[in-house]
């Protein structure tokens, strides 16, 4: 059974959106504050990236359903072999009823070394398809009998619940193949910071291909980009921080990957990557000291930076017309707090187009209500 309707008025900004906890949090509560602010000020949807520390995806989700009324909740994302498929997909039921159908399950790829560390597989996407294909067995109440697929061998699943749900599915995606399994497979598509507005075009391009290949309508896709937003009120550790220090935490991931999908110069990355402040840092960049932040923006070219939102609250409004005009369907505001947005938002509303988005739900895995 799908959850009823609620006779709420949706928010007044469903194509934005904004990352709970941004960064690094050692005190998950704080994003309760965060939810009331982004409900008052119109904010439409709040993403929950999964971190193995202080972010654990299904708890702050349900702390999201059981706080808000208006905001729609996506996670973005999970990896889809860190649980069991049943427990997935349980998780997501429990979501989705409890929200009242605002939440969307998200699943991305993930790190591979990371997940070598950890000693699980590498995730494909074979094992992307295999495990929506699950995911949307069990929701519609059906049973899954002697699986044997990319995402495992499963003798039987099958959920307890009654009923069938109807629940969106994110995908999380950088390259071409992600984006294409995206197009043809998930209800909406979280797009990568950083991407330069050619590159958002051609990713959103490329997603409405595959989708349109698979013989499915190609805007049925939601589309979301992510623009890292940071307002010159802000102090400058924090600037450095979230745009410096959040870029360079990228590279050192998996910088091949980004470097490859906006056509950025590749020996950049490798005299990024061969020097001695970055080969020392055990950690994540964006948590190290202002010193070495700022020795890190030394190496980075200011157009890599430039892909981001900053200056006043009206230039940041201006790039999130940018967005639109690229190719995105709802923009997702990475880097700064509800509080911090909200000048930023309320430029946004004062120069946004009512009718385009008057047909956007609130949750952010549908195109249309």
């Amino acid at each position: 059974m799908n959850a009823p309707a609620t006779p709420v008025p949706g928010p007044a900004c469903p194509e934005l959106g904004f990352y709970g906890l941004a960064g690094h949090a050692e005190d998950p509560r704080e994003l309760l504050d965060e939810l009331v602010v982004a409900e008052r000020i119109g904010l439409g949807s709040v993403f929950l990236s999964e971190r193995f520390d202080t972010k654990d995806a299904a708890v702050l989700a349900g702390a999201a359903a059981a706080t808000t009324r208006t905001l729609g909740i996506g996670t973005a994302a999970t990896n889809p072999h860190t649980r069991h498929p049943l427990v997935s997909a349980t998780m997501a039921t429990t979501l989705h009823r409890m929200s009242r159908g605002r939440y969307a399950l998200g699943l991305g790829r993930g790190f591979d070394l990371l997940f070598d560390l950890m000693g699980l597989e590498r995730v494909t996407s074979a094992r992307l398809e295999d495990t929506v294909g699950l995911l949307r067995t069990m929701w519609s109440g059906g049973a899954v009998v002697d699986h044997r697929g990319a995402a495992g061998t499963f003798p039987y699943l099958r959920r307890t619940a009654d009923g069938a749900d109807t629940i969106p599915i994110l995908m999380v995606a950088l390259g071409d193949r992600t984006l294409e399994t995206a197009g043809r497979l998930a209800d909406g598509v979280v797009l990568h910071t950083f991407f330069t507005d050619d590159t958002l075009a051609r990713a959103a391009r490329t997603v409405r291909r595959a989708a349109d290949e698979a013989g499915r309508d190609p805007c049925s896709v939601r589309i979301w980009s992510v623009l890292a937003t940071v307002t010159d009120a802000l102090p400058e550790e924090a600037r450095l921080r979230r745009l410096t220090g959040r870029l360079a935490t990228y590279l050192q991931g998996y910088g091949d990957v980004l470097i490859r999908a906006n056509g950025w110069d590749p020996q950049v990355l490798g005299r990024f990557r061969d020097d001695p402040a970055v080969r020392d840092q055990t950690g994540p960049i964006d948590a190290a000291p202002v010193p070495v932040l700022e020795h890190m923006e030394s190496l980075l070219p200011g157009e890599w930076l430039a892909t981001s939102a900053t200056g006043s609250a009206e230039r940041c409004a201006a790039r999130i017309a940018d967005q639109f005009a690229a190719g995105a369907d709802s923009v997702i505001l990475h880097g700064s707090a509800p509080a911090e947005l909200a000048p930023v938002v309320a430029a946004w509303r004062s120069r946004r187009d009512t009718q385009r988005f008057a047909s956007l739900p609130a949750n952010p895995g549908w195109s249309t209500r």
